[in-house]
């Protein structure tokens, strides 16, 4: 698969293009440090792939796209995190944080074998290693699925944990427990779904339920303790071989 490297830092394109050397499948045909010579380039190999940097001198990698008659496939690669519902907006494949993580590289390299519908914004079931866009007030966030340590209903919001934040987002618990992967998020009760990499340890629990405490790495040390219901406990155990 031909590919392109927009950045207009020289020693982020040379980063960029050693992580890809562990990629056979991907074959860089050139690289580029603005939005004018990209699209030349672009003209010149039709490459099938572009990892493309936002902020640049000149015109802006959205603007560069909007310039294109047939763009190819996108994997934003950008040192901000603001742009990522517009990067959505457009059927990016994916959207990389600088400094580039190996393990989000081939995740986001990964989903080129997936098939992709233009008229769905977002892929059809999140994995851990997916990112999502929360935004709570004037806050914002970019948060990988599998820092996420668990997802508790309040009301029409959902509140979700990670780190030290906890923002309240606009969400119906029922319709993202459609979209998370079920072999690592779990739904445990009516109010919660917890990300069962983070359990540290399980404890018998009133009628037949279970109480699961989950690591925490954040500053205060509190530890957030989660009932899973009689009726998901069974379940739960299959999926933690008990």
């Amino acid at each position: 698969m031909k590919a392109l490297i927009i950045d207009d830092e020289r020693l982020a394109r040379k980063e960029l293009s050693n992580l890809l050397a562990a990629h056979e499948r991907i074959t860089i045909v050139g690289e580029a440090a603005n939005a004018d010579e990209a699209e030349a380039q672009i003209a010149e190999h039709r490459p099938d792939l572009i990892f493309l940097d936002i902020n640049m001198p000149g015109r802006t990698g959205f603007e560069l796209l909007e310039s294109l008659d047939h763009a190819p496939q996108v994997i934003f690669v950008t040192a901000y995190d603001e742009h990522a519902l517009k990067a959505f907006s457009v059927n990016a494949l994916d959207y990389l944080l600088k400094p580039i993580d190996p393990e989000r590289l081939a995740a986001a390299i990964a989903k080129l074998d997936e098939p992709q519908d233009s008229s769905l914004p977002s892929r059809e079931v999140l994995r851990e290693h997916d990112q999502i866009f929360l935004k709570d007030g004037e806050k914002c966030w970019f948060v990988t699925l599998k820092d996420v340590r668990s997802f508790e209903s309040e009301g029409n919001y959902v509140r979700v944990r990670f780190g030290d934040q906890k923002p309240l987002v606009l969400r119906s618990l029922n319709k993202l427990e459609e979209k998370l992967d079920p072999l690592v998020f779990f739904r445990a009760n009516r109010k919660h779904i917890i990300n069962l990499r983070w359990v540290e340890s399980i404890e018998p629990w009133f009628s037949g339920g279970l109480m699961v405490k989950l690591k925490h790495t954040g500053k205060d040390g509190q530890q957030e303790t989660i009932e899973v219901s009689r009726r998901q406990a069974a379940r739960f155990k299959d999926l933690l071989s008990l």
